[in-house]
């Protein structure tokens, strides 16, 4: 019987709702390839459609988060190669668009398109050890996938400006201080600690109300704050209608954990459970 090979990306399922995706290319200290991009989205695609998802930990098999490309990859690139066929290859921003939590939990060497990925992610975890590059502008490359419009989001312009430009490492540590991971954690305890993170919001908020919260965050970037204002109450009025806001409120009240509805479940209808009259829970007035 043939062996199967070892998938790149590692997969696991707590009972509470968390998905683990694991980089798992540790003897390449997880460099990145196409096999990984494809099922990276893949998995991604598969965890959003699955009500049993509610949030998702992203971290490194080893000692490492992810480096950047496979150097194989780079230097087939740099030669005249074309080993990417870009066009059709989804954007590598999975994590901004997938409307569940996503926490990372970074052990290690986290540059190029790792550092991108780590920075898609909702919130990030780091230990004190881990090294952090942007490193494009050390292979004659500009910020890509976006990045240099989430970095100085993160930690602000000037700092942005000082990691893009030289390119410098960083510690986990000076990390926490820039604003560009939320925890620090000692390697045996960072994946526990971005573990049960994730279980909490998994457990106890809304996929509901996190889906709205990650489009409201997003888009407000480009709104004034009478905008965003505005748009938040038209999102307030349709959170009302979805199952998940009496949920919160009766289990509030109760004292209990609350058992919300998982994403794209329909709204009861009139009459069934004190609904009021709607239609469905799909976010209509969440595109400005």
């Amino acid at each position: 019987m043939t062996e199967q090979p070892t998938p790149v990306i590692l997969t696991e399922h707590t009972a509470d709702g968390v998905m683990l995706l694991t980089l798992n290319r540790p003897e390449r200290h997880n460099a990145w390839t196409l096999e990984m991009e494809l099922l990276y989205n893949e998995l991604f695609d598969r965890a959003e459609q699955d009500p049993g998802v509610r949030a998702v930990v992203l971290t490194g098999a080893g000692r490492s988060f992810c480096p950047g490309m496979d150097m194989s990859v780079l230097d087939g690139a740099s030669s005249g190669a074309r080993p990417w066929p870009t066009d059709q290859l989804p954007p590598r921003t999975r994590p901004m668009s997938f409307p569940k939590p996503v926490v990372a939990a970074i052990n290690g060497a986290c540059a190029g398109i790792g550092f991108n990925q780590a920075l898609m992610c909702d919130v990030r975890f780091a230990v004190p050890q881990a090294k952090f590059a942007a490193a494009f502008s050390a292979r004659g490359l500009v910020a890509e996938d976006g990045v240099s419009w989430i970095l100085p989001r993160l930690v602000g312009y000037g700092n942005a400006v000082d990691l893009l430009l030289s390119s410098r490492r960083i510690t986990g540590t000076e990390a926490l201080a820039l604003g560009l991971v939320n925890r620090l954690a000692e390697p045996e305890d960072l994946l526990p600690a971005a573990l049960a993170y994730a279980t909490e919001l998994a457990r106890s908020a809304s996929p509901y109300a996190m889906s709205l919260i990650k489009r409201q965050l997003a888009d407000d970037q480009a709104r004034s704050f009478t905008e965003s204002r505005d748009h938040a109450a038209a999102l307030l009025a349709t959170a009302k209608r979805a199952p998940d806001y009496r949920e919160g409120v009766r289990s509030f009240i109760e004292r209990r954990q609350p058992e919300f509805a998982g994403l794209g479940e329909p709204v009861p209808e009139p009459g069934e459970d004190g609904a009021e009259p709607v239609g469905t829970s799909e976010p209509a007035e969440i595109s400005s």
